[in-house]
């Protein structure tokens, strides 16, 4: 179960640091926390979710994951069982350049999800995504162990050297 810990706005970085970037995507809250914070895990894949679960699985304590699924609405990246599963592993949050599914188990789970809609569709599991240094979201490049702030305002990015 994730520590409460103090809540960093991302207006309040953004006017710390001018340098921070703020990812130009508008992604919707799904899961019960609406503001997270932690280093990125990058993964890219495109409708496959093979190695998504098995990251999840992994200790995530002090970890965002960001998916680039590439935009794709098609099939889910993420539902309520694998959602449990970053929960319980202690991710501190899920952000998906695609779509999740099980709304209506996702809301009830103590974690920050982020995606750009949903699709009831499930994935396949082909094992065609992995681990990345970095993947362009908007107009931001995000290497991995930059650190992530996510609230409803949106997701900022901070280079690991800046914070």
């Amino acid at each position: 179960m994730n520590i409460n810990k103090s809540i960093i706005r991302t207006a309040d970085i953004c006017d710390e640091y001018p340098e921070a970037s703020v990812i130009q995507i508008n992604f919707k809250d799904y899961g019960k926390k609406h503001e997270f914070q932690g280093v990125a895990v990058i993964y890219s894949t495109f409708e496959d979710i093979r190695g998504i679960k098995e990251l999840l699985a992994s200790d995530g304590e002090g970890k965002v994951l960001l998916v680039n699924g590439q935009g794709s609405l098609r099939r889910a990246l993420c539902g309520g069982k694998i959602a449990a599963k970053a929960c319980s592993s202690g991710w501190e949050g899920l952000i998906f350049n695609g779509a999740i599914r099980d709304q209506h188990e996702i809301v009830e789970i103590d974690i920050g999800i982020k995606a750009i809609g949903s699709s009831p569709k499930r994935p396949s599991q082909d094992g065609i995504g992995g681990l990345k240094k970095s993947t362009v979201l908007g107009d931001v490049v995000v290497n991995s162990g930059d650190y992530i702030y996510a609230d409803r305002d949106g997701v900022v990015v901070l280079t690991a050297n800046a914070k």
